[in-house]
């Protein structure tokens, strides 16, 4: 299936699901393929000070965006030189990219929540609701690393880089799932894939809006926008 693309600018985009990226490219310390995580203390140890330098820059880029990135800043809030937190990190770029693994896997786990959370008896509106307010709700609280994933943070920057794009899929993989019930069941093996990215495009769009203050700007309460856009996805299911 062709990779969705919601915003060709920015990160790698949702697409349609692949399998596990390599172990370890969210940074916590994966073994190869086996699946066994190393817990020895240096093992702890080394996931501390990269979860610790990625709270600081996290800081760091809510504070002045990705330019204002800097390692040698962040180990100097970590008590250590530059050179040695090379050792966790190759460059700023392998730092960004850690962080936008984690937003997407963040992004991920509150839609999959939202969909879990609903009873199956709820109406196909109210399902679709909740995935679109947890997706909402998620990168209004966190815009700064919402605009990781749909923005090129750096020049140079590859957006197509293969972690990025293997943890692009999960967040996708749930607004299919969430799609899938409401087409008939004469619909294309595609028409999942096709309204998931209708949907996940026109998302992107409101909340691309109000994250940089347009709607307020605009004097316009964005609510009733989307739930437009749930009414869109359900005419267009049924079409």
């Amino acid at each position: 299936m062709t990779k969705a693309n919601p915003a060709t600018s920015g990160s790698a985009a949702p697409g349609a699901p692949a399998a596990p990226g390599p172990a370890g490219a969210d940074g916590t310390g994966g073994t190869g393929g086996t699946g066994v995580r190393d817990s020895s203390p240096r093992a702890r140890f080394r996931g501390q000070i990269r979860d610790e330098a990625k709270a600081l820059a996290l800081r760091q880029l809510a504070e002045g965006g990705a330019q204002a990135l800097s390692l040698n800043a962040i180990a100097k809030s970590l008590g250590m030189s530059g050179p040695a937190l090379y050792r966790y990190f190759a460059n700023r770029e392998a730092l960004l990219t850690d962080l936008i693994v984690d937003a997407y896997h963040d992004l991920a786990a509150a839609m999959g929540a939202a969909l879990a959370a609903a009873e199956p008896a709820h109406q196909p509106h109210d399902r679709l609701a909740g995935l679109v307010t947890a997706y909402r709700a998620w990168a209004v609280a966190e815009p700064h690393r919402y605009r990781l994933l749909f923005r090129a943070p750096l020049f140079g920057y590859d957006p197509q880089a293969p972690a990025l794009v293997e943890a692009s899929q999960p967040a996708m993989t749930v607004a299919v799932e969430a799609v899938t019930p409401l087409l008939p069941r004469s619909a294309p093996p595609t028409a999942a894939a096709a309204l998931a990215t209708s949907l996940w495009a026109g998302l992107h769009g409101l909340v691309s809006l109000e994250i940089e203050g347009n709607f307020s700007s605009m004097g316009l309460d964005p609510v009733p926008l989307y739930d437009t856009q749930v009414r869109a996805i359900l005419h267009a299911a049924q079409a």
